[in-house]
């Protein structure tokens, strides 16, 4: 069980929060200031591990001992010349995909054992209100089809970007959106086949430094699971996890199967999917969403019953493979004092997906014991 934690001065909770929660061993964690196509330092990369193993001193003077590690980076984001296959912003296809290696290569020498990152184009996630109020009084990260059809990209985005509360949003780099309009063009006539010509081109480069540092990729799924402002996306549907994972066979280019991005779409069955690709999910987001009609959602509770995605469903289908990846609980609601107090990043509050993981590990214990 994981908790995606953003760092020290990056992040509401701390990781003395996070050790309270019974059942979390691994921190999901990143180098968030690093850009896309920028290499990882071997001494960023110790330095992060050293703060997520690690202890201090006040911790240690109060009698804690609990450690985690630090097995699972979200993200090493992918740069836009790679999906592409040309030099954009500056930095050509081949120099990111070599930085991307190189970065690789230093995560397992630090013990990394998988990282997740999208191939989605220009923004990583979207939504069209981030403190979304909910019946029981609680704000969750919302999605409107309608907005994001009649809006232009270069908008949306600013008005996510002014709703974060100064802290960053993985995959929405500013260095990236500032240049948002040249990216937009970039992406003009680029079609799915091109993309997914790209996408091989990436993994045939990359997966054998995968099986030599004994790291394993994991790809997320789009969020949402449809193209959005014409750019093509090739990672919404069971059908494209499929062509996805044919596009090179190694045990190293898997799955990070986020279910609430998945079951977006309401026509994906995401138990289907957790037993179909189960032996390539290297990671898993377990979250729920709520359908409400027209392509809108909103997040909800981890609960089944809160929403339109049968978690309890998902967890069975894990806990009766026996398997042995990496899960967390994936955004949650704003609960109780955090919109007005903590003020947390939307979506990564502490007391939601603290409720996550505890529903979450139930409902494995419960299916384990009977299998």
């Amino acid at each position: 069980m994981g908790f995606r934690w953003y760092g020290e001065g990056n992040d509401t909770v701390t990781l003395d929060h996070v050790r309270q929660i019974p059942g979390v061993e691994t921190i999901v964690w990143s180098l968030h200031g690093k850009q896309a196509g920028e290499v990882w330092e071997q001494a960023e990369i110790d330095a992060a591990v050293a703060t997520i193993t690690g202890l201090g001193e006040a911790a240690r003077a109060r009698g804690v001992t609990r450690t985690f590690d630090a097995e699972v980076v979200e993200s090493v984001n992918v740069h836009e010349s790679i999906k592409l296959g040309r030099t954009v912003l500056g930095v050509s296809r081949d120099e990111a995909i070599e930085n991307y290696v190189t970065t690789i290569r230093r995560l397992g020498r630090a013990g990394v054992k998988v990282v997740c990152y999208n191939f989605m184009p220009v923004v990583d996630w979207l939504r069209t209100d981030l403190w979304h109020p909910l019946p029981d009084g609680s704000t969750a990260l919302f999605f409107e089809r309608a907005v994001v059809d009649a809006t232009s990209p270069r908008r949306l985005v600013a008005e996510t970007v002014a709703s974060t509360r100064g802290l960053t949003l993985p995959g929405w780099e500013p260095e990236r959106l500032a240049r948002l309009g040249e990216l937009d063009a970039a992406y003009e006539g680029v079609t799915r086949e091109d993309m997914y010509a790209h996408y091989r081109y990436f993994l045939d480069a990359v997966v054998p430094a995968c099986e030599e540092a004994d790291v394993k990729l994991g790809v997320h799924p789009d969020d949402p699971p449809y193209d959005v402002f014409g750019w093509p996306r090739v990672v919404s549907t069971k059908d494209d996890l499929a062509r996805v994972l044919a596009l090179h066979d190694s045990p190293y280019h898997g799955l990070t199967l986020c279910l609430g991005s998945f079951s977006a779409n309401p026509e994906q069955d995401p138990v289907d999917a957790v037993r179909t690709f189960m032996d390539r999910i290297h990671f898993t987001h377990v979250r729920n969403i709520k359908h409400l009609g027209n392509g809108d959602f909103t997040e909800v509770g981890h609960r089944a019953c809160e929403g339109s995605v049968d978690t309890t469903g998902i967890m069975r289908a894990y806990a009766e493979a026996g398997y042995e990846g990496y899960v967390r609980p994936d955004h949650g609601r704003h609960l109780w004092d955090e919109n007005t107090t903590n003020r947390p990043r939307p979506g990564y509050g502490l007391y939601d997906r603290a409720l996550g993981v505890q529903y979450l590990l139930g409902a494995w214990d419960a299916f384990r014991y009977d299998a």
